[in-house]
């Protein structure tokens, strides 16, 4: 046991390897190395499964008793200064290698067939295995100051990765929007060490932590410093796990290759601020006010990323605004003091999230022939619809992910999100409550996106081939503009409509006759006939091989933290595996659930699960089904003082949602904005002030001189007499100012 812990280096090191192997081999024998850039894919994959086997080891080891485990040698001493390198091994680390190792080879196994188009092939490759090398690295640092190195390495594949097409502008700003972000909390987190550093001497986690407490205990520290060196840090977290409010750059993020947007979700970029807050749980908890602040940041980014979701069209950025949520949960339960939930749910998220990232990747694969090579077409909801017959796998792979997400049993997200909930009513019924809502809000959004994308017709071919230029004959965005007044109710909302602003549903969308209907079953069947190649298609079998283990996961990884104490299921693997963890934060802590306080608390989740499930499928079940829904809905609400309010409600939620909260506006407007016009007063008082007054002096003295110089006539006695006046007149002054 004590020999595998030496070298538990290798882990980070191995994708390492390929990263190095990639770079030498194009810059000695480019040629021979492209040419084989396919091969490529095995040894990234070979490297990372060797590192997962080590991750596993060290985990079972832990699970059967092992204790924390930590190597350091020294890099830089000298009398007053001392630096060590080192791993920490214990349960976090295991947990997380397992996380990180595990997606990592879904991803690059789903990317050998991904990205096997595209010129980069070799350098996303690169990136891939280098994220990895840092990620891992991180979780295995064994103090703050390497901690902060790899964690600059992972902002910079981030960086490299969500501008991978950097030749598209809008690729290259979402990657300088993401870098500039999250420089924001990487400053503080550096605050936060040095301070730390300054009260403590060390970068040791241990160290750290027990000089900490004792001088708390003490009071022999200034407790608001503290606090605010602990604040620091914790702004690390938030801009690197896009919490409130740095969370702005997480949706921009979706301009990478969707394989990208898996990793940063699942498994590496937003997982390290979690990782570092759970790292420094310890510390935390010692601290009264960032505990609160935790769970506060925690619960206002549950609810902002759910409300952001509902109105989204883009699949990816309704997913990273789900992502956004879900770490709100994550975050929240460290918080309230959870932290087992914490990293439950940190488990089963990123693979429920991977699936649906790797899913929505293989509907944008399959639509990306059809409607060009373009995200705003590719990855919008409202050219989709009706891919169920085409892509059959990916919808079943889809609809999983999705159900584990909105909570319902048995899937991997039910039971760590209704162990969070279940901690959050005994910390703080308020927090519970907005949990709980959002719990109504996930299924909604979530099912929306299924529906959208799976159910009714194409949608595509209807906008290309229909006789009318610029009209569809339906239009399945219930945020769709109302229809004008005189267009004919056998048309719905036209093509160029569908992107302006919308109404959550309304009145004036027109219900479909049969006539119509009929041409929509005959145009559907005449298209597929005629031009099968231009209709989705399945991914290819190594895509949908990932999608299919990532199922596996999404449906038995709940079972490693099921636990109740009066009964015969005891399938507790994480319990045991977070034991020496659990006993540092709480010595005495026992984790066990009731049979009634589960069940309980269960019919309550998933009966908000359930209603937004409902509504959900009144709303976009079907295209002909929704519109007659929606006139069911309308006819239940009366027209007058009430419609009216009703009718606003809903374009504020719209508005809300659409415009992401108002957020990215007020960011433009008055930080960037207001920066830019102090930058530009700076340099007016800069160029006319203080350069004038330099270059004042300058012509003052120039016109003095030339001036004087026509005074002189050559006189030596009039120079004298000159003198001897200015010196008397200043004489007199200095006698006049005595007196």
């Amino acid at each position: 046991m004590e020999h595998i812990y030496q070298y538990v280096w290798i882990i980070p090191f191995l994708p390492f390897l390929v990263t190095m192997s990639i770079g030498f081999g194009l810059l000695l024998i480019p040629t021979a190395t492209k040419n084989i850039r396919r091969i490529w894919a095995f040894p990234s994959v070979l490297m990372l499964s060797i590192a997962m086997g080590f991750s596993v080891n060290l985990s079972i080891q832990q699970i059967n008793g092992s204790f924390i485990s930590q190597y350091l040698w020294s890099w830089t001493i000298n009398n007053d200064f001392s630096l060590e390198f080192g791993h920490l091994i214990d349960p976090l680390t295991s947990i997380m290698s397992i996380l990180i190792s595990t997606v990592g080879i879904m991803v690059l196994i789903y990317s050998d067939n991904y990205m096997s188009h595209d010129q980069g092939y070799l350098r996303f490759f690169a990136y891939m295995s280098f994220f990895n090398t840092s990620m891992l690295g991180l979780v295995t640092s064994s103090n703050l100051i390497q901690i902060y190195i790899f964690w600059e390495l992972v902002g910079m594949c981030s960086y490299l990765l969500i501008g991978f097409w950097f030749t598209r502008p809008i690729a290259a700003s979402a990657c300088q929007k993401a870098f500039v972000t999250n420089r924001i909390g990487d400053f503080g987190l550096l605050l936060g060490i040095l301070g730390l550093y300054w009260i403590t001497g060390s970068f040791e986690f241990r160290d750290l932590f027990e000089i900490i407490n004792n001088l708390i205990q003490n009071n022999e520290v200034n407790s608001l410093f503290v606090t605010l060196c602990a604040s620091f840090l914790f702004v690390g977290a938030v801009a690197k796990s896009a919490q409130f409010p740095l969370h702005i750059w997480l949706p921009d993020a979706m301009e990478g290759p969707t394989p990208i947007s898996a990793l940063i979700h699942a498994a590496t970029m937003v997982a390290a601020g979690i990782f570092l807050v759970a790292r420094l749980l310890p510390l935390f908890i010692v601290i009264p006010y960032i505990m609160n602040i935790i769970s506060l940041i925690g619960v206002i980014t549950v609810l902002l990323g759910a409300t952001l979701a509902l109105a989204q069209r883009d699949i990816k950025r309704s997913l990273a605004y789900s992502t956004m949520s879900q770490l709100g949960y994550i975050m929240l339960a460290p918080g309230i003091g959870s932290f087992r939930a914490a990293l439950f749910h940190l488990i089963t998220h990123a693979y429920s999230k991977a699936l649906l990232f790797l899913g929505s990747g293989s509907i944008i694969h399959s639509m990306e022939p059809i409607v060009g090579y373009s995200p705003e077409k590719s990855q919008n909801m409202v050219l989709m619809g009706g891919l169920t017959r085409y892509v059959p796998i990916t919808r079943i792979t889809f609809l999983l992910g999705t159900l584990s997400l909105c909570g319902i049993p048995p899937l991997a997200c039910f039971w760590s999100k209704d162990e969070i909930l279940s901690d959050s009513w005994l910390y703080s019924p308020i927090f519970a409550i907005i949990a709980s809502f959002t719990i109504g809000l996930t299924a909604f959004y979530m099912f929306r996106m299924y529906l959208l994308t799976f159910d009714g017709y194409f949608r595509v071919h209807f906008q290309n081939y229909s006789s009318t230029k610029n009209s569809s004959f339906y239009s399945i965005s219930l945020w769709g503009k109302e229809a004008p007044k005189e267009v004919n109710r056998n048309l719905l909302l036209s093509t160029s409509t569908m992107n302006n602003k919308v109404s959550f549903f309304s009145k004036d969308t027109y219900q479909i006759d049969d006539n119509v209907r009929n041409k929509i079953r005959y145009f559907s069947t005449y298209f597929r006939n005629k031009y099968t190649s231009i209709y989705p298609h399945e991914s290819d079998n190594t895509m949908l091989f990932t999608l299919l283990v990532l199922v596996l996961f999404t449906l038995f990884v709940g079972s490693i933290g099921i636990h109740f104490d009066r009964g015969v299921i005891d399938f507790d693997i994480l319990s045991k595996w977070l034991t020496p963890s659990t006993e540092f934060f709480h010595p005495n802590s026992n984790f066990s659930v009731d049979w009634y306080e589960f069940l309980t608390n269960a019919v309550f989740s998933v009966s908000i699960a359930v209603f937004g499930l409902f509504i959900a499928s009144i709303l976009y079940g079907s295209v002909y089904s929704s519109f007659q829904n929606l006139d069911l809905i309308n006819s239940f609400i009366k027209v007058g003082p009430n419609k009216i309010i009703l009718d606003q409600m809903k374009n504020v939620i719209y508005d809300w949602s659409y415009n992401r909260g108002y957020i990215d506006i007020f960011y433009t407007r008055i930080l960037t904005m207001g920066i830019r016009v102090l930058a530009e007063l700076i340099q007016f008082f800069d160029r006319h002030i203080i350069d004038g007054i330099t270059n004042g002096v300058g012509v003052a003295s120039f016109f003095i001189g030339e001036g004087i110089k026509y005074m002189g006539g050559g006189r030596v006695s009039s120079y004298l007499f000159l003198y001897l006046s200015y010196v008397s007149v200043f004489l007199l002054i200095f006698l006049f100012s005595k007196f």
